[in-house]
C-alpha cells in the first residue's frame, strides 16, 4: 500500500478533517500544510497529486498516537525515514490501544482470518526468528476492518 491510500483510509475510517490531520502534525512537531494534505488526499490521477513520503506519514502517525492516547512526556519520538507496513501496523495499535483479541476481531470484520502466532509476528524485531513481514493485503484487511468498525 501507498502512503496515500493509508492517509485516505484513516481519515475516512475516523472522519478527520483537513484541519485536524494538520493539527496532528504539529502535535508529533511536525509541521504540513492544508494545501499539502488536500494534495495528499487526492487519488493518483487527479491533477495536482503529491506521493506522501515516508517521513511525513510516520510524523501523521506520530500526531495520531498524541491524539488518541496523549502526548508522552519528555521528546517526542523521531519520525522513521523509512516505513513498513509492520511499523504502520504497529503505530495503529498503539494509537488505538489495540490488544490481540480486538486486532483479531477487527480482521474478523474483513473477513480474513489470522492465528495470534501470525498476528504477533508482524510485531517482533525484525530479524528475529519469529518476525514476518507485513504485506500489504493484511495492512488493507486491517484497515477495512477498522473502517467496518468505526463507520458501521
Amino acid at each position: 500500500m501507498n502512503n496515500n491510500d493509508v492517509l485516505r483510509r484513516l481519515r475516512y475510517t475516523f472522519d478527520l478533517k483537513e484541519l485536524t490531520i494538520v493539527d496532528m502534525f504539529s502535535q508529533a512537531d511536525g509541521v504540513a500544510t492544508q494545501d499539502q494534505v488536500t494534495s495528499w488526499l487526492k487519488k493518483e490521477d487527479d491533477a495536482g497529486y503529491v506521493e506522501m513520503v515516508d517521513v511525513e506519514l510516520a510524523t501523521f502517525l506520530n500526531g495520531f498516537i498524541n491524539s488518541k492516547r496523549g502526548k508522552r512526556e519528555g521528546p517526542q519520538p523521531e519520525a522513521e525515514t523509512r516505513l513498513t507496513n509492520n511499523a504502520i501496523f504497529m503505530k495503529l495499535r498503539i494509537a488505538l490501544n489495540l490488544q490481540a483479541d480486538d486486532i483479531l476481531d477487527i480482521m474478523a470484520l474483513a473477513e480474513f482470518n489470522l492465528s495470534r502466532h501470525e498476528l504477533s509476528s508482524f510485531f517482533r524485531k525484525k530479524g528475529t526468528r519469529q518476525y514476518c513481514e507485513c504485506k500489504d493485503q493484511i495492512l488493507r484487511n486491517f484497515l477495512m476492518g477498522l473502517q467496518k468498525q468505526h463507520r458501521a
